[in-house]
């Protein structure tokens, strides 16, 4: 999995009218949970931007002051007219606890049905894993050459290695169907 650091600074106060002085000098707040204790910080907008803005998921290190910390990207807060980010979540992650996360599916090969004029529809685009940060892929390959028109797979029919799927079991990732 990729990494991407972020070097950012200690929030000394808390609460509205500091978060509101942040976002004018276009910073964001961010948070970061999971740790011996709940960390405050903020960092310049555009240094998100490739954590943002990207399908794929990424083990951030985060810089807070000489403090160095491994986590994930949990929940983004945006502006509902500009689209900037107005918060962020943070999770942090160590090497003996399992990890949480959505990861995005990758289809590979190319299928019968497809091959036979039939449409491949993707019902998810993420699937909820569990395990070891440092077993996790950066995205979960799905190989639908043996699918033909009205076949599907479902989550039951996923295996991967070290890895737990949190998604219910029957339920749809991809399917090929029939063309009108």
């Amino acid at each position: 999995m990729k990494t991407i650091e972020i070097k950012a600074q200690l929030r000394k106060e808390l609460g509205k009218k500091e978060t509101k002085n942040l976002r004018k000098e276009e910073n964001v707040p961010c948070v970061l949970y999971g740790g011996e204790e709940v960390v405050h910080f903020y960092a310049h907008r555009n240094i998100f931007k490739d954590l943002i803005y990207t399908p794929r998921v990424y083990i951030t290190k985060l810089d807070i002051e000489g403090k160095h910390y491994m986590a994930f990207l949990q929940d983004i807060q945006f502006h509902p007219v500009t689209d900037q980010p107005l918060h962020i979540d943070f999770v942090q992650v160590f090497e003996d606890k399992p990890v949480t996360l959505n990861i995005p599916i990758s289809v590979s090969g190319e299928s019968i049905g497809i091959k036979a004029g039939g449409k491949l529809r993707l019902k998810r685009r993420t699937l909820k894993v569990r395990g070891s940060f440092k077993d996790l892929p950066d995205s979960l390959d799905i190989d639908i050459s043996e699918l033909a028109i009205g076949m599907s797979i479902k989550v039951h029919e996923l295996d991967y290695d070290k890895l737990e799927i949190l998604d219910p079991q029957r339920a749809m990732v991809v399917a090929v169907i029939s063309s009108r």
